[in-house]
């Protein structure tokens, strides 16, 4: 049985989610703990899987230059095997910047960007419809992004485009 989080580890996950590389000391600070008690906390989150990993939030394609593709995929069996098989699949190519398992009509949602819709093209032709196991592809492009949280660089703070 896994210990539930309690309200500093939510407090730290939060912070993390914010700005995943903010210091440690202002970690600390933010939720009243000595900095090597806020170390000790966030490895053990570590440990146990909370915390899988950390990332890079890359810029999205200008709204001049770029595209992002919405994709759903439908497999041709809902089986654990072509699930697995998929999935080891869809990570091997950075393309795809995102992919979640679905309930509802579509197995899949991925999120792909590309430099024009000829090189989404590409993605399409070369990666997606090759997919183990897919038996469906539905592509759908975004026209702006309305929301998308992520941090102004060494602050903190949460901004909107």
């Amino acid at each position: 049985m896994t210990t539930p989080l309690d309200s500093l580890d939510r407090s730290l996950i939060r912070l993390l989610r914010l700005n995943g590389r903010r210091p440690n000391s202002e970690l600390a600070a933010e939720v009243g703990l000595s900095p090597s008690a806020c170390l000790r906390r966030i490895r053990i989150l570590e440990e146990r899987g909370v915390i899988q990993g950390y990332t890079a939030i890359i810029a999205a394609p200008s709204e001049d230059g770029g595209i992002i593709a919405i994709v759903r995929l439908t497999l041709e069996k809902q089986t654990e095997e072509y699930f697995k098989r998929f999935e080891a699949a869809v990570r091997e190519h950075p393309e795809i910047e995102e992919c979640f398992l679905m309930t509802g009509d579509a197995d899949y949602i991925l999120r792909a960007s590309a430099t024009s819709a000829a090189a989404y093209e590409a993605i399409h032709t070369n990666i997606l419809s090759r997919l183990p196991g897919v038996a469906r592809i539905h592509s759908s492009f975004a026209m702006r992004n309305v929301l998308q949280q992520r941090t102004t660089r060494g602050t903190g703070r949460t901004r909107r485009p």
